[in-house]
């Protein structure tokens, strides 16, 4: 879809704005809660019948129901929809969100906070990988209480179900996007109704609200068990983060009336249910405390339902991996990734065909490693936990630099969040050797990915700022010269901007000069900027004309201005502006040619082994990302070209 210029911003085209409260709090219950939904399928299983199994005495069930209900509360009720959604970036969320709200008040403490956020993003692909694995193995393992003979097929349909979910991400989700709210809302109704019948069964399970039998529950437990239990209950709050990262998609309404009105009561009810499950004495069928819920002729189209619900989990979480990493190139923390728009009509549709490869395999692996949900719900707590805590951190520093609050309500807020956050954190390090080291492995691999592109993309420009080049009002005594003119127009890229006749022009001017020994009639210097902001609302572009004259033609300074939730069309906004007359060609693309430079980087004698290794990684990194000119959306009607040179890294 093509952006014209003068549009921006979610005013135009978010889907927020304008639209009815109800249909995006249905939505949302697809979407946004898909992941916290679907964690009654082995959370509470967990937490009863894990690692350390707890037995079902009732002190125990009242203790470990109520530390659920108490966690689920805190830090979803509480800290992401009361607190967190607050931070908004212009009506968007998530993790880079508050990542450039921080990024304008400079200092060390936003420096610091601003790196952890990055390491948190890179726990976020973690969480991408776990969180279809457990989510789709949990629901088809309900059918081995069907008949215990489609137990060995558990894993195949599940490495299958994940093939055709992913293989499905290149066509798109807008057509089957609009039943994930409907499919949403039909299981928190399952749920809750499920564990209201078993709470009016057993009604004693509601002094679980008591927050009494909860730290009850943990003083009677020792230090490692206590730690143990608190990992499994973990797995209550996973997802909180596509609260905050689907801010802009759904809005702070919305979210926070599908919370309170469908998910919250939903969810209680059923965790409530499976402690009155436990304290009825009956016995859990097929390992599995959830479906043990169901009666058994239901238990069929339960499994149907829960598989329904976690493919709808999976794939927000899939999505949410798109969105983030086209985020993440648009702030320069990543490569250039390929992106494919899967919808014409729809904002947000991408598809990224890497990212989906890697989450995809990252999954079957799993899959394959660990072959049940109780075995791979080691692998998962750690990335979540991580992501809350830095969120936590991120969200005190803004509060104290860009809300005005003092240090002491600041640290009183934030600091019980912080504690629950560093309580959970701790709990889920135990499970580091036993699989939590998957997410926090590729946080790191995504990490050290954001710092050499960083490095990388800092040392190029260092050199070509270095490099000797003409000022324009040379360049204008260039043209004056007998056949110093080219009889076209040509656009040429300029990574720094261009506004007075004594700033040098690019590098890559000065090497077309040396070149043909001319200069085109009319030049345009184009700059491209990607904000840390998620929308232009606001001087879309900026011309400045440098040279004007009738024989000698212009040399113009266009600078082009995008969020990074936006689609860097070049193209079509040149097209507009030069529509507009705003600069001085002919406003047919096919009539001027856009010059672009490719650099072939080399180690300078002065570079050490380290900076050599670092190099080396960079260069891999750009043989295996997007070219800038089809990130940018040139060369389909404009006629363009790439001149390559090569640059000494030092």
């Amino acid at each position: 879809m093509r952006r014209r210029i003068g549009s921006a911003g979610p005013s135009e085209q978010g889907p927020v704005r304008g639209r009815s409260v109800l249909p995006l709090a249905l939505g949302a219950l697809g979407m946004v809660f898909g992941d916290i939904g679907t964690s009654p399928l082995y959370a509470v299983n967990e937490l009863f019948f894990g690692r350390r199994p707890l037995g079902a005495a009732p002190a125990t069930v009242l203790g470990g129901i109520g530390l659920v209900v108490w966690v689920l509360t805190a830090v979803v009720g509480v800290k992401y929809i009361l607190l967190v959604l607050r931070a908004d970036n212009d009506g968007e969320g998530g993790v880079f969100a508050l990542f450039s709200l921080l990024g304008r008040h400079p200092g060390r403490t936003v420096a610091l906070t601003t790196t952890a956020l990055l390491f948190a993003a890179g726990l976020l692909y973690g969480e991408g990988i776990i969180t279809p694995a457990i989510s789709v193995l949990a629901a088809v393992e309900g059918l081995g209480l069907v008949t215990s003979a489609f137990e060995p097929a558990i894993v195949p349909v599940t490495l299958a179900l994940l093939t055709a979910l992913f293989a499905l991400q290149r066509f798109g989700t807008a057509r089957m996007g609009r039943w994930f709210g409907p499919v949403g809302l039909a299981w928190f109704l399952a749920i809750g109704t499920l564990g209201a019948a078993w709470v009016l069964r057993r009604p004693e399970v509601l002094a679980a609200f008591d927050p009494r039998h909860a730290l009850r529950f943990l003083q009677a437990l020792g230090p490692r068990e206590a730690l143990e239990s608190l990992a499994a209950v973990t797995l209550v709050v996973t997802g909180s983060e596509a609260l905050y990262a689907d801010l802009g998609h759904f809005g702070r309404r919305p979210i926070r009336l599908s919370w309170w009105a469908v998910v919250y009561p939903a969810l209680i009810l059923c965790y409530l249910g499976q402690g009155a499950f436990l304290l009825s004495g009956e016995p859990v069928r097929g390992g599995s405390l959830f479906f043990s819920l169901v009666p058994r002729p239901l238990v069929l189209p339960m499994v149907l339902l829960a598989t329904a619900a976690t493919i709808v989990a999976s794939q927000a979480l899939i999505s949410g991996a798109f969105s983030l990493s086209t985020q993440a190139v648009a702030l320069e923390l990543l490569p250039l990734l390929r992106v494919v728009h899967t919808s014409k009509d729809q904002r947000g549709q991408i598809y990224v065909p890497a990212v989906n490869r890697a989450l995809y395999l990252g999954a079957v692996g799993l899959v394959l490693a660990f072959g049940s949900s109780m075995r791979l719900a080691a692998a998962y707590g750690l990335a979540v936990t991580g992501v809350m805590l830095t969120t936590t951190l991120g969200m005190a520093v803004l509060a104290i630099r860009a809300w005005g609050w003092s240090r002491k309500r600041a640290v009183l807020v934030f600091g019980i969040l912080l504690v629950v956050d560093l309580a959970l954190l701790s709990s889920n390090l135990l499970k580091l050797l036993r699989g939590g080291w998957v997410p926090l492995l590729v946080a790191l691999v995504v990490f050290a990915i954001v710092r050499t592109w960083r490095w990388g993309r800092a040392a190029i420009h260092s050199r070509l700022a270095a490099m000797p080049v003409m000022t324009v009002r040379e360049l204008g005594h260039l043209k004056a010269r007998p056949n110093g003119l080219m009889p076209r127009a040509i656009v040429i890229m300029a990574p720094q901007g261009v506004s007075s006749l004594d700033d040098p022009v690019p590098a890559l001017c000065q090497i077309f000069w040396e070149r043909y020994r001319q200069i085109p009639h009319h030049l345009i210097f184009l700059t491209v900027e990607q904000l840390h902001e998620p929308f232009v609302h606001e001087e879309r572009y900026r011309v400045t004309p440098l040279i004007a004259d009738p024989h000698l033609g212009t040399v113009t300074a266009v600078r082009l201005r995008f969020g990074f939730m936006e689609e860097p069309d070049v193209e079509s906004t040149l097209e507009g502006i030069a529509a507009h007359h705003a600069i001085q060609i002919d406003d047919h693309p096919e009539h001027w040619l856009i010059h672009v430079a490719a650099e072939r980087l080399l180690p300078a004698s002065t570079l050490g082994r380290l900076g050599r290794l670092r190099l080396a990684a960079f260069k891999f990194l750009r043989r295996n990302s997007d070219t800038s000119d089809h990130w940018f959306g040139l060369g389909r009607d404009v006629p363009l070209t790439v001149q390559v040179f090569p640059l000494w890294v030092a």
